[in-house]
Parts: structure tokens; sequence; C-alpha cells
């Protein structure tokens, strides 16, 4: 019988930025479209990486200041963190560099790093978008991101929406080759994730 490996990851990132809805969505294939918990309870999955067993962690964190002291408790082991903003947020992409990627590499500087951009309908919603011009806001533009990503040397930049689930997927696929692969992630495959009846697990093949 073949060990299980198993993988951690973390999710940090500002209040509001769609971190518990993104892995709502992955983990119960529906967006939450009248509630969406606060916090997000830890979600496990078995995963197949060519021909081996991986069990898949996440782990949801509060990005509120009244957190700070409590939210690095669950930062040891982390094999991958997921740097998250909202692309229509400027303070939240700005912090990335002010405020999350310092805390991550202090607590857990070997750690693979993945940065995600979410939100992506609203950035392509032609109106919102112009909503927020009016008020003299902008959103994250591509190149932006994939700067600030190899400038904090993450091993992929990635643009997605849970409500949408556009690119979704995307993010956990590249989360789990990094941390198997020493962040190379150039062999992530379309997998197929099973459904579970209480969304606590499922089996993913890539």
């Amino acid at each position: 019988m073949s060990k299980t490996t198993h993988i951690k990851c973390v999710v940090v990132g500002d209040g509001a930025v769609g971190k518990t809805c993104m892995l709502w969505v992955y983990a119960n294939n529906v967006f939450p479209e009248d509630y969406v918990p606060t916090v997000f309870d830890n979600y496990s999955a078995n995963v197949i990486v060519d021909g081996r067993t991986v069990n898949l962690g996440l782990w949801d964190t509060a990005g509120q200041e009244d957190y700070d002291r409590l939210r690095p408790l669950s930062y040891p082991g982390t094999d991958v963190f997921l740097l998250c903003f909202s692309l229509i947020s400027r303070s939240s992409f700005d912090n990335i560099t002010e405020k999350w990627y310092p805390e991550v590499k202090h607590h857990s500087p070997k750690s693979v790093i993945l940065l995600v951009g979410t939100k992506l309908d609203l950035k392509e919603d032609e109106d919102y978008v112009m909503q927020l011009k009016e008020r003299d806001q902008d959103v994250i533009a591509y190149n932006e991101g994939a700067e600030l990503a190899k400038k904090l040397d993450a091993v992929k930049y990635v643009e997605c929406s849970a409500k949408t689930g556009k690119n979704l997927k995307q993010v956990f696929d590249h989360s789990i080759r990094a941390a198997l692969f020493g962040g190379r992630t150039q062999k992530g495959g379309k997998g197929k994730k099973g459904k579970s009846g209480n969304g606590k697990g499922g089996c993913i093949m890539l």
C-alpha cells in the first residue's frame, strides 16, 4: 500500500477579498449566493498524482487585524501559501507586499508561495469598472500581478473568480504541483474532483 503524502495549503490576505468564498466553491462545487461563512472549515481532499495518493488540506485564515496574533498559529507545517488580493481593491494588492508576504516569510521562510487575484468576474465587468473609475479607483492589471509574483519569487500568479469558477481549479492544481515538485508547476494537468456528500472531501485526479 502506497504512503499518502500530506500537503498543507494556507490561504491568507485582507478581509473581504474572497478567500473563504474561493475555498467554499472549490470544496462544494457551488457558489454561496445567500450565505458566506466568515471562516471556512478546514477541508481535506485526496488527490491522485502520478499514481500516488496526496492528501490536500486547505486552511482558511481571518485577515482582520484582530486576528494578527492568532493567525500565525496555523502557519507551522505549511507547504504552500496562497497570498490573495482582490483585483478590484488596490489596498488589498498593496498589502500583499506590506503585510502578507513579510508575515508569511517571517513565520514560514521556506514555504512555497502562489499569488492569487480574486473577483475576476468584477474586473471583467465593464459597468463595474466604470463605477470604480467614477470613484477614482482602478482594477489591478494582469501585468501588475505578474510583476509582483516575480518580485516575491512566487511560483505562479493566477487570476480567478469564485462566482464563475474561472481559473479556480488552476489555483489549487498549481498549489499541489508546487508543493510536490518544489515550485515547478509546469506539469499541472486538468484534474477531476469527485463530489462528496458533505463537502469535506473528494478525490482529484491530476
